[in-house]
């Protein structure tokens, strides 16, 4: 039987309309269906871009700050101390040419200078404070590592000598291992469940990292990226014991993001990316050598982190 004309362009019309309100329903929770899976490869074009015009005013309006070369001291807990129970009590000293720097957050805007504290491999926590307590809480029992440095409002690490620090140190007699270990604030520090939003990692042990070695300290990006935050988004790692082929040395940073084509760093400073889609995305960083040889330090120099854009 021959379908008319005029029913078969109606059934057209309909199908299309359903389609559209498909994409449309699609595109409007586009947010809820990126909190499930990574942005698959060549799902976005991305393109390293000058820094900024927003962080240059910002650099200009903060004065010789980001000419500071803070250094740091981890007073407590001392190397390769032993602690006894969960909690693990932080503190920094710091010193050197600061110009004006000091870790404050604005309470207006939320931002401002900080150190960042990583325990073990995890993503960092901000320490805005430093002249009040910062503790770890319900750490595990063994071995475990803390590194530290100095930041800038927009995550942007200070890269002169005496800025990094790390030790190593043990817990005796830790916290429950089935719950995460956070701050005295409750941000979370390291987490037994699956990574969620770049936030809650995987716990992680110490490693046995060797601080003679080759180092690469994953900063940012991490967590999740609104409004105009959303793009560009920062790339930013502290290195140790190793210098790159731009500076005259034989290493090379090896990125790659949602698992798609490796591309590298050579320079020591941090590369804006731009062209981010919403959605999930994993954002893996690592440190080869001259023959693009992963370099092993305690299982640190590759790290992935998972970070979510909301537009």
């Amino acid at each position: 039987m021959r379908i008319p004309r005029v029913f078969l362009a109606f059934g057209l019309g309909c199908t299309a309309m359903l389609l559209t309100a498909g994409c449309q329903q699609t595109s409007e929770n586009a947010n809820t269906t990126a909190t499930t899976n990574a942005t698959p490869p060549g799902a976005q074009s991305l393109t390293v871009i000058p820094r900024p015009q927003k962080i240059i005013d910002a650099m200009k309006a903060r004065g010789e700050q980001d000419d500071a070369k803070p250094a740091l001291k981890i007073a407590m807990p001392a190397k390769n101390a032993t602690i006894n129970g969960s909690t693990v009590e932080v503190k920094l000293a710091l010193s050197g040419d600061l110009k004006g720097y000091m870790p404050h957050k604005d309470p207006a805007t939320g931002k401002g200078n900080h150190i960042h504290v990583i325990l073990d491999n995890q993503p960092y926590e901000a320490y805005y404070e430093i002249n009040q307590p910062f503790e770890l809480r319900n750490v595990t029992e063994g071995k475990h590592t803390l590194r530290v440095f100095a930041s800038r409002p927009w995550h942007e690490s200070y890269k002169n000598d005496g800025n990094f620090q790390m030790v190593e140190f043990s817990v005796k007699g830790g916290g429950d291992a089935s719950k995460p270990t956070t701050t005295k604030d409750g941000q979370t520090m390291a987490s037994p469940t699956p990574a969620r939003e770049g936030k809650d990692m995987a716990r992680s042990s110490g490693g046995n990292v060797d601080p003679a070695k080759p180092l690469l300290t994953y900063s940012r990006p991490k967590g999740e990226y609104k409004g105009e935050d959303a793009d560009p988004i920062m790339i930013d790692f502290w290195l140790s014991n190793a210098r790159l082929q731009g500076d005259g040395g034989t290493f090379r940073v090896r990125y790659s993001i949602d698992g798609g084509e490796a591309k590298f760093i050579d320079k020591w400073e941090p590369i804006w990316l731009s062209g981010w889609i919403a959605g999930k995305h994993q954002v893996k960083l690592e440190l080869v050598d001259k023959d693009g040889n992963l370099v092993d330090n305690g299982g640190y120099n590759s790290t992935t982190r998972e970070i979510t854009v909301i537009r």
